[in-house]
């Protein structure tokens, strides 16, 4: 009887694990503007800064269209430079050891959509792993897996807003959200690795969505 009920248990744990986790993702959706604003949401352009280390700040645009076409420009010298890109069929990154873009064979674009918008139906798998402390902020830790891949996700219990992102190998902290139209977005997104050196703070001051991009806009 008693292992019967420890079989009954396992069973149950992992059902409401379950429910919570996609009641935590769906609660995020809801509040942030809704699943079909999120899926109405066609193009962004973000505008701001990005500091590198203590000192070094830069102005910078970030172009985003479905499904995964990006541009990233940032201006030095007075001058707007391309560093990153997907075109639809290539992808482009800057090369600071010869001061050049470049294509690169095997970029992998992201995702327009963050992997909880849908994420049933993309096959992922989500887990409920309990509440922690993101700074001064608790947190449910949500964890998405796909094959081998899994990401930790970080939501406020208070506002439901997505805190914090664990990649494999980058580590983003979200905070500072605004009102944009209908959709509540983070205006400053403060970026981590192991590796340290590409260690980033955007400070945004500006976003537009569903804008109408040139068409020439994402060529490099």
């Amino acid at each position: 009887m008693k292992k019967l009920l420890f079989v009954f248990g396992l069973i149950f744990s992992h059902v409401i694990f379950g429910q919570t986790a996609k009641e935590i993702i769906d609660k995020n959706i809801e509040l942030s503007g809704g699943l079909t604003n999120w899926k109405l949401l066609n193009s962004v352009l973000l505008q701001g800064k990005v500091v590198l280390g203590i000192k070094d700040e830069y102005p910078i645009r970030i172009f985003q269209q479905r499904p995964n076409l990006t541009k990233t420009l940032i201006t030095t010298g007075g001058k707007e430079t391309a560093i990153e890109g997907f075109d639809g069929s290539k992808g482009y990154a800057m090369n600071y050891a010869a001061n050049k873009l470049q294509e690169y064979p095997e970029y992998v674009p992201e995702s327009f959509d963050n992997d909880f918008i849908d994420w049933e139906n993309k096959g992922f798998d989500a887990k409920y792993l309990g509440k922690e402390k993101v700074g001064e902020i608790y947190c449910h830790k949500v964890e998405l897996t796909k094959n081998v891949n899994k990401n930790m996700y970080y939501f406020d219990t208070k506002t439901y807003m997505l805190i914090k992102e664990v990649k494999k190998d980058e580590t983003l902290v979200y905070s500072d959200f605004k009102k944009v139209g209908s959709l509540t977005m983070p205006f400053r997104i403060e970026s981590s690795s192991t590796k340290k050196d590409g260690d980033y703070v955007m400070l945004l001051n500006r976003i537009d969505i569903n804008k109408v991009f040139p068409a020439n806009i994402f060529k490099f």
